[in-house]
């Protein structure tokens, strides 16, 4: 007696459902996620325990392990105001293109005496062949950045400022570089700031560990 042959059935699966729920995945993701800040050049700060985040947009001070100070105006939303303060109490006299440029630029890292002709020749200096920003004793331009930022907050609430204000600094870096940062914070008044780290784990056993513990 022959052998039933029973009817094979097509392997094909339609993937198209898949494919639109992988795609609705891949743009929420992209959507939700926060991107990271750029970095003036990558530096190495101490570690601690600390666990707070630090704001979207902020005011970052980075210092390297060489000395140079870099300044980020992260807060768009003064940035314009800040750049333009700073043309007109300091007199650098940039012209509108300039300006504009200035403004678009991730960060400050030059003196004062060398903006001007970097702006006007059109081209982009890279960050580790900057002079970084000049905070000596008798020419701290950290503070005459600082005072502008401060002329454009001003009559707003100071804790909000203060929350912005970062300072990161790679841990090789000596001492004196960022006790001339905190003498400019201070010729402006600002007397509160936060510094960026390294988070760890707190080590077990420690008041801050058992502290914690008994919170929960």
């Amino acid at each position: 007696m022959p052998k039933v042959k029973i009817p094979r059935k097509s392997t094909n699966v339609d993937m198209t459902a898949m494919c639109d729920v992988a795609f609705l995945l891949l743009t929420f993701f992209i959507l939700a996620t926060k991107q990271k800040p750029p970095e003036v050049l990558a530096v190495t700060p101490p570690s601690s325990i600390s666990s707070k985040a630090a704001p979207d947009k902020s005011i970052l001070i980075t210092f390297t392990a060489e000395g140079k100070v870099f300044l980020m105006l992260g807060d768009e939303t003064k940035k314009n105001d800040i750049i333009d303060n700073i043309n007109a109490t300091r007199s650098l006299a940039l012209t509108p293109p300039e300006l504009a440029k200035l403004k678009k630029s991730e960060f400050i890292g030059l003196p004062f005496n060398q903006l001007k002709a970097m702006l006007a020749s059109g081209k982009d200096i890279p960050a580790n062949r900057m002079d970084g920003i000049p905070v000596d004793s008798t020419n701290n331009e950290l503070a005459d950045w600082l005072r502008s930022v401060t002329n454009v907050y001003a009559g707003e609430d100071q804790k909000k400022l203060e929350q912005m204000l970062l300072v990161k600094g790679d841990s090789k870096a000596m001492y004196p570089v960022f006790k001339k940062i905190k003498q400019a914070l201070k010729k402006n008044e600002i007397y509160k700031f936060r510094i960026v780290t390294n988070g760890e784990d707190v080590p077990v056993g420690s008041e801050v560990y058992m502290e914690s513990k008994s919170k929960k």
